[in-house]
């Protein structure tokens, strides 16, 4: 391992001796002043030295440290000293020394600043300042400032920002700036304090170097272009050849036969940003969208933030994981970088930051991204209508059509008193409108915001047909208040006089009831009701939760009817009618969690065996009334693995009033045989 000097005096040189102190790779570390010396992090393997030297003296240092290796990382400003420590470099191999000299170049800002003056030298900046009227804010250190004192009446106007150490202080007084004209601070800057500054001191001309990205000179241009400040811009001089950051790292490597582990140095954030409104943002996102580097998101999200940042309309896992991982890998040896991802609304609130979160956090686990990653939540328009119309939202159910299709709707508020609907737009409106006037539910009041947040935001008071003809186009929150709420029942069961029967067999209401119980259903199971007859089953099954889809599978014509009758007169969009025999009739459909049979018209075996190839592990109930198809239950069912088998017989007799006497009236015996497919669990 050979012997390492690093010339710095930019941000790329502190963050090169901080990488290679942490693959434990000692070095030397030259600045020319005292607060060069401070900013640098101490580290057992870091020498440090201080003062300036001239080409002389850098070979004389270069020869009596014995190094091998001379990296250059100063000010692309900072000509002379670039001059004389290639040139002390060249002496040495000259002599018999094999040094290695490596250029650290900055990364440069594109020029795409129309309307902003360039000039060649700080001479030639300083010569056109004479003839404007204004104060100068002054951005380029303290170094050359003598060269814009020389005219008195510049100099009055001068405002200088500089590094709060003991030389440039000096360097200001020695050229007759007052204390009122020096700002002695630290970067980075960001645009708003740039713009503070431009703003408290009244400023009408920005001198600035080209200085690149580290140089904050993004920031500079910006703040300028929001004030309309007139911008004075000194070249950038001609670099050398050289190399990226990451080059010098790869060269090092090459050289030293060391590894320079990458680092984990991507910060992403996923940010709620509120309605989209920038008043509506958190601070705390404010303030990670300030710093960002990157800006990732929709594009009405991005449209409203300044040019400072990179930004790019991906928001969709897809997009964003394959960008990050090529930022990671073209710049992995740069300073740690800061990726914002918006969201509208909260973070965590029907929002897509989950599924992202998820998909970034598995490429972290799984060593495919080196990254840290945080979510900011925002205001959710559900909370912002609500205060705006003066209601809480503690109590009132919250449901989202925003791209997807809600079940159910009509049913779930015809439950609550209070409901907020997140829409996609006026379709939606126009939807909730026509569900509400279909199940008779024409008391409801919709509250509709519109644009929340924008200039164009606007309260609508609306009744459900009202809903049913609005056309305005745009992003919608509603709020609707239900006078007529039921209270929703704490027992299943719907009485046998509540369906519509016509001349089809139903299943009896308390035996449906058994059924469904040994179903063992859970909140997003599939159901496949086979022989669903009425659809008697299939809604009461649709009816304990919105989430549960159920396939009605039914042949005759007169049954489907009965059964899309049933299920428009309680209010399911969650049963689906398929009008076919069992078990073709299953083959198109989703993969079931659960079965039902209560009719299989001679084909059981078929069916069972369908149904064993869809899943597995599928829970089944089948009904039987007579001894032949119990039997043939029990025949079939020895053809299989089964666990958790429940066989249960259930007589039911009903009371009937006949003149003055109330008589016992039996129904056949059902049995019930439940059981789920696979081995025993151990």
């Amino acid at each position: 391992m050979g012997r390492i000097v690093l010339f710095a005096g930019t941000t790329e040189g502190r963050r090169l001796s901080e990488v290679l102190a942490a693959a434990k790779i000692g070095h030397t570390v030259c600045v020319a002043t005292e607060y060069g010396e401070i900013v640098l992090k101490p580290h057992p393997l870091v020498q440090v030295c201080r003062g300036r030297m001239d080409r002389e003296e850098i070979g004389v240092f270069v020869r009596e440290g014995r190094f091998t290796h001379v990296i250059d990382a100063t000010h692309p400003y900072a000509r002379e000293i670039t001059q004389n420590i290639r040139a002390a470099v060249e002496e040495q191999n000259a002599r018999g020394t094999r040094l290695s000299y490596l250029r650290l170049k900055r990364k440069q800002v594109e020029r795409k600043d129309l309307g902003v003056a360039y000039f060649e030298t700080n001479e030639d900046c300083a010569d056109a300042l004479e003839n404007t009227k204004g104060n100068i804010l002054l951005t380029i250190g303290s170094k050359d400032l003598f060269r814009y004192c020389k005219n008195e009446e510049v100099r009055s106007r001068l405002y200088v920002r500089v590094l709060p150490s003991a030389e440039s202080l000096a360097l200001c007084r020695e050229q007759g700036i007052c204390g009122k004209q020096i700002i002695a601070m630290q970067g980075p800057f960001t645009e708003e304090l740039n713009e503070a500054v431009i703003r408290q001191y009244h400023i009408s001309y920005l001198v600035t170097k080209e200085s690149g990205v580290p140089g904050g000179y993004a920031e500079k241009m910006e703040a300028a272009k929001r004030t309309s400040t007139k911008v004075f811009v000194i070249g950038r001089p001609k670099e050398e050849e050289g190399y990226s950051f990451a080059g010098i790292c790869r060269e090092l490597e090459a050289q030293c036969g060391k590894k320079i582990p990458e680092e984990e140095r991507l910060k992403i954030t996923l940010a709620g940003m509120g309605m989209g409104n920038e008043n509506g943002m958190t601070k705390e996102v404010e303030r990670a969208v300030e710093e960002a580097d990157i800006l990732l998101g929709a594009e009405r999200m991005l449209a409203g933030f300044s040019s400072k940042p990179e930004k790019y309309p991906f928001y969709q896992a897809k997009q964003i994981i394959p960008y990050v991982k090529k930022v990671q890998e073209t710049g992995k040896y740069l300073e740690k970088q800061k990726i914002v991802i918006l969201f509208s609304g909260d973070s965590g609130f029907y929002s897509g930051c989950q599924s992202l979160y998820a998909a970034l956090k598995k490429e972290i686990s799984e060593g495919r991204l080196r990254a840290s990653l945080h979510i900011l939540p925002g205001i959710s328009s559900v909370a912002y209508l609500a205060s705006r119309i003066g209601e809480s939202y503690h109590d009132a159910a919250v449901y989202s059509v925003h791209g997807k299709e809600l079940c159910n709707l009509a049913k779930r508020i015809k439950r609550r008193s209070k409901t907020f609907l997140l829409t996609a737009g006026v379709g939606d409106i126009n939807r909730l409108g026509r569900e509400l006037q279909t199940a008779g539910m024409t008391a409801c009041e919709i509250t509709a915001g519109y644009q929340l947040s924008y200039p164009e935001e606007r309260i609508a008071r609306l009744s459900p047909s009202e809903c049913m003809e609005w056309k305005e186009e745009g992003l919608y929150t509603c709020f609707i208040k239900n006078p007529c709420a039921e209270d929703a029942g704490l027992t299943h069961g719907i009485s046998d006089r509540q369906f519509i029967r016509g001349n089809v067999p139903m299943t009896k209401e308390e035996v449906r009831e058994i059924s469904i119980c040994k179903l063992h259903l859970h909140e997003h199971a599939v159901v496949y009701d086979i022989g669903s007859g009425t659809g008697s089953l299939a809604v009461e099954m649709a009816g304990l939760s919105d989430e549960v889809q159920v396939y009605a599978v039914e042949q005759k014509e007169e049954a489907v009817s009965l059964i899309e009758e049933n299920k428009k007169k309680f209010g399911l969009q969650n049963v689906n009618t398929v009008k076919a025999a069992a078990p073709e009739g299953l083959s198109g459909l989703p993969t079931a969690t659960h079965a039902f049979i209560g009719g299989s018209g001679g084909r059981l075996t078929e069916i069972l065996s369908a149904l064993w190839e869809k899943n597995g592990n599928m829970r089944v109930v089948i009904n039987a009334v007579s001894m032949e198809t119990f039997c043939e239950i029990r025949e079939v069912l020895s053809q299989y693995q089964i666990r958790e088998e429940e066989i249960v017989q259930v007589q039911v007799s009903r009371m009937n009033q006949i003149g003055s006497h109330h008589l016992l009236q039996a129904e056949n015996p059902v049995w019930i045989c439940a059981f789920t497919f696979g081995e025993d669990e151990k």
